[in-house]
């Protein structure tokens, strides 16, 4: 395996750009414009936007935010459910730090803490079963967010939870999977692409071999890289290669951690704890089998079933991230960005998360 200096060395980081350009030139000389590439993982989204690659490659490569994000993904009513979540009594609420500044249609769970709730940011599910052991006298309820990537980490917290036979411990599971949504987005046509970047992340767990359905139902070729500039720009050279050549295929460039099989043992724990389930997503209303929730025989742990909660039909802003993660619009096309909405006061999920389009592009893109 290389190793991370290798990757993100200067000097092989501008032969490998100059390199790119040069077969983009031949794809705009043979095509008449310019490929169009959607990075679908949040985490490719804020390394391109980090490395200064997207800001390099404009003129050259269109590259398109995709839906990987989970907190931006993460519909309003959702958001506001989990708000609603933490105002219950007795309770203690576990997250992830992106989704404590999400809005949602009144307050925040930031609001909801800055007013006494008991909301605490952890760092691994497991934390979350800690806490619940720790005070047997609260509900401790974890919001479980995330696609593939995340999930497998889930089930390992509710197998804690079971193993420690704690009463007092449950998820709220709002999960989303990759390929029902990469199926909408193709389905839809809203959207026109050459190829994907794959998630390396999501791939780790699923495997090559789970992107296949790219090739066999829509002719569309990805190629799954890492995160490191050298990787990133690696991993548009081949997708280049493949168009050029007038090929279908799905590649590995990350081969040093993802398997055509992927993570066998994650996929087992993703069949023993959880079922399919049709999730609602932001800006692309409900997608069939889109989500995990836990199987029947471990409804103890699933929050949806053991608290009561509704709300209403979410507050309307002028908030475009429904857009964005579709690839329809970038940031700037949005009347909020960089005006109303910003990270210190963000309107939309895009804004707060460490994954999110926004953030990326007014962190490292403003004015460009």
């Amino acid at each position: 395996m290389e190793s991370l200096e290798t990757l993100s060395d200067p000097a092989l980081a501008r032969q490998s750009l100059e390199a790119v350009v040069e077969l983009a030139g031949e794809f705009k000389k043979k095509f008449g414009r310019v490929p169009v590439l959607m990075e679908v993982c949040g985490s490719h989204t804020m390394a391109f936007a980090k490395s200064g690659l997207k800001t390099r490659l404009k003129d050259h490569v269109r590259l398109i935010a995709g839906p990987g994000c989970p907190v931006c993904v993460t519909d309003q009513k959702s958001i506001d459910a989990m708000i609603q979540l933490a105002e219950g009594s007795n309770r203690i609420l576990c997250t992830f730090g992106d989704m404590m500044r999400v809005p949602g249609s009144k307050v925040s769970l930031m609001n909801s803490k800055t007013d006494g709730k008991d909301i605490r940011v952890i760092y691994s599910p497991l934390d979350s079963v800690k806490i619940a052991e720790e005070n047997p006298d609260k509900e401790v309820i974890l919001l479980g967010i995330g696609f593939e990537t995340t999930i497998p980490i889930l089930t390992l917290a509710i197998r804690e939870a079971e193993r420690k036979e704690l009463k007092n411990y449950s998820v709220w599971m709002t999960t989303k999977l990759v390929e029902p949504v990469m199926r909408a987005l193709l389905d839809s046509g809203e959207v026109k692409l050459d190829g994907f970047i794959l998630p390396g992340h999501v791939s780790v767990v699923l495997g090559k071999k789970s992107f296949d359905f790219l090739v066999e139902d829509y002719q569309i070729s990805g190629v799954i890289t890492g995160f490191e500039p050298v990787q990133l720009l690696s991993g548009i050279y081949k997708l280049l290669e493949l168009l050029l050549e007038n090929k279908f295929d799905v590649l590995n460039d990350y081969p040093s951690v993802v398997k055509d099989e992927g993570n066998l043992t994650a996929q087992k724990l993703l069949k023993q704890y959880l079922r399919l389930h049709d999730e609602d997503w932001r800006g692309m209303g409900t997608i069939p089998g889109s989500g995990l929730v836990l199987k029947e025989e471990y409804a103890q742990f699933d929050a949806k079933k053991r608290y009561e909660v509704s709300v209403g039909e979410p507050r309307k802003t002028k908030c475009r991230c429904g857009e964005i993660i579709r690839g329809l619009i970038n940031p700037e096309s949005c009347v909020l960005f960089n005006k109303g909405c910003t990270p210190a006061h963000p309107i939309g999920p895009c804004m707060v998360s460490t994954e999110g389009t926004c953030a990326a592009h007014y962190q490292y893109m403003r004015g460009e």
